[in-house]
């Protein structure tokens, strides 16, 4: 099976590359820029990436060079991962350039992939958009960011359906492990090495964790079924389902011990609640049926600390 994979520098991108390539998938990934032109632990994605994958560089999606990639070979999926992020936490995040960009040429490069037997569409979701997930409702999204990856989802459907291709979707909760950008683990960890105790200030938000391999498991997983089946399907799978206070406990016993630290953590009183209380994944997954080793999984996270 031949995957055209977008968005495969990011965090989540580079683990669905490594389980589409050990699946036995040729793995063809276009990066915004080139090799050498990254920097920090998106440099170290990126060469990580090009053990695993074919990297086109400056191949933006719907520019002429991702046009004329889409049709110069089969491909039996295209992967759609790449979206607009910035400041994903902003109310000023551009929803409409956000959406302009995720779907550019998105017609004229379906067409030219149908030509050449093209299976499936998989889209990545995220359980952040409006109506994802199980929450409290409004089922409204989470942010402006939130907003434009529905929207977005919303263009490419209607693309499909008009050109009688299979559209699947799958959706993303909260991935963490190797190789994440510097977020709530990697505050939690600067924390414990100060010899200092983490401070939790929302440890009331209900939120859906999974570990990075495990997610890229039942996505490359989820991409065979549907390239497969030529059917349109939709999959967010679960990891730890748990308040964020309880998740930070779980990163402590977990983690800490593993890098030499205490690994103490302290629940404040929330007072902020400007995001929704519960949003969860939906699709319960029992990892032994993908092979997947949940203490070697905090091994390897934890040598990645080490390293940083």
């Amino acid at each position: 099976m031949r995957v055209l994979l977008t968005g495969a520098s990011s965090f989540s991108g580079l683990w669905f590359a490594r389980s589409l390539a050990a699946s036995g998938a040729e793995v063809v990934a276009p990066l915004r820029g080139a090799p050498g032109t990254y920097a920090g632990v998106r440099a170290k994605r990126v060469e990580r990436l090009g053990q695993i994958a074919e990297i086109v560089p400056d191949c933006v999606f719907g520019d002429e060079k991702f046009l004329e990639l889409a049709g110069s070979r089969a491909f039996d999926a295209l992967c759609h991962h790449a979206a607009q992020v910035g400041d994903y936490r902003s109310l000023d995040f551009d929803v409409t350039g956000a959406v302009a960009a995720n779907t550019r040429n998105f017609r004229p490069v379906l067409e030219r992939m149908l030509k050449g037997g093209l299976k499936a569409v998989v889209a990545t979701g995220s359980v952040f958009e409006q109506d994802e997930g199980a929450g409290n409702a409004p089922m409204r999204a989470f942010s402006p960011y939130g907003l434009s990856k529905g929207l977005t989802w919303q263009v490419l459907r209607y693309w499909c359906i008009a050109l009688g291709a299979p559209l699947s979707k799958f959706v993303i909760a909260n991935p963490f492990g190797p190789y994440e950008e510097p977020r709530f683990g990697a505050f939690l960890v600067k924390t414990w090495r100060a010899g200092e105790v983490a401070e939790v200030r929302t440890p009331r938000y209900l939120r859906d964790n999974i570990h990075v391999d495990l997610l890229g498991l039942t996505y490359a997983k989820f991409v065979r079924e549907a390239a497969a089946s030529g059917v349109g399907r939709r999959f967010g799978p679960c990891g730890y389902l748990e308040t964020q206070g309880a998740f930070a406990e779980r990163m402590g016993r977990e983690l800490a011990p593993r890098l030499g630290l205490e690994g103490r953590v302290r629940l404040m009183t929330q007072t902020d609640f400007s995001e929704p209380l519960v949003r969860l994944n939906t699709d319960v997954v029992d990892p032994a049926a993908y092979g997947w080793d949940e203490a070697k999984a905090w091994d390897a996270m934890a040598e990645a600390y080490k390293q940083f």
